[in-house]
């Protein structure tokens, strides 16, 4: 038997296990099911990852083992639920974990990655500040998804966040079917793990006089799978905003 057809050493498989997301090995393991090369299967997985990554799955192994391995990581990255409700009212009544402080304490407590999703952008968020010093920390992988028409009323342009937030990888919308898609879902994803899904746009009287609700998700699974939605939808709903 040659050493294409060996399974994945143990070790590396276990490193595997330390470096991927759920997400990633998911994506990772349905690209190669679909016959893609190993080289365009770990576009899934963060630039900063990617060289070791190929090395582990490389050496030795076979593609049936190779998916074995991800999809093992892929099921294996499962934690129980816990949902929290967070408000904003106005007066600081909201006494069950308000969005002021929750927002941009999610993002600076990130270790691994950001995706947020959001109509628009206003300056006077507490987000903005927040992602901007998040994008700056290499060891963040952050992307934003915009609606491409929001911008006016102080709320800046798709460029100007993709400037603001750079190196972070800033998409917004285009058209589908010949009319303009808008984007509305309005969540963070903190690591692949937090998910908090709000009725507030990112602005200061979302987060400090609005009536808002949202639900901070302690959840992998879900997680992951509502950013691999996207990720999956990115080439028919969305183009990346390059900043020159």
């Amino acid at each position: 038997m040659g050493s294409s057809d060996a399974p994945i050493d143990p070790a590396a498989a276990w490193e595997l296990g330390q470096r991927l997301t759920g997400t990633e090995a998911g994506l990772v393991a349905d690209r190669l099911a679909d016959g893609d090369t190993l080289t365009s299967a770990l576009r899934a997985v963060a630039a900063g990852n990617r060289a070791t990554v190929r090395t582990l799955l490389a050496a030795g192994s076979s593609s049936a083992s190779r998916i074995a391995v991800l999809r093992a990581i892929e099921g294996a990255r499962s934690a129980p639920t816990s949902a929290t409700p967070l408000w904003t009212m106005p007066g600081h009544l909201a006494r069950s974990g308000p969005l002021t402080t929750s927002v941009p304490h999610l993002v600076d407590s990130a270790r691994q990655s950001i995706t947020c999703s959001t109509f628009n952008f206003q300056r006077s968020s507490g987000l903005w500040q927040a992602l901007r010093q998040a994008a700056g920390r290499p060891e963040l992988a952050v992307r934003v998804y915009l609606d491409a028409t929001a911008a006016g009323r102080g709320a800046p342009t798709a460029s100007e966040v993709a400037a603001h937030l750079r190196p972070a990888i800033v998409l917004r919308t285009k058209d589908f079917d010949g009319a303009g898609v808008r984007n509305h879902a309005k969540f963070l994803a903190i690591d692949h793990r937090f998910l908090l899904v709000t009725s507030a746009n990112f602005s200061w009287s979302a987060e400090h006089g609005n009536v808002e609700f949202g639900v901070l998700i302690d959840d992998r699974t879900l997680t992951e799978a509502v950013e691999r939605e996207l990720l999956e939808a990115e080439d028919l709903l969305y183009q990346q905003v390059l900043v020159t």
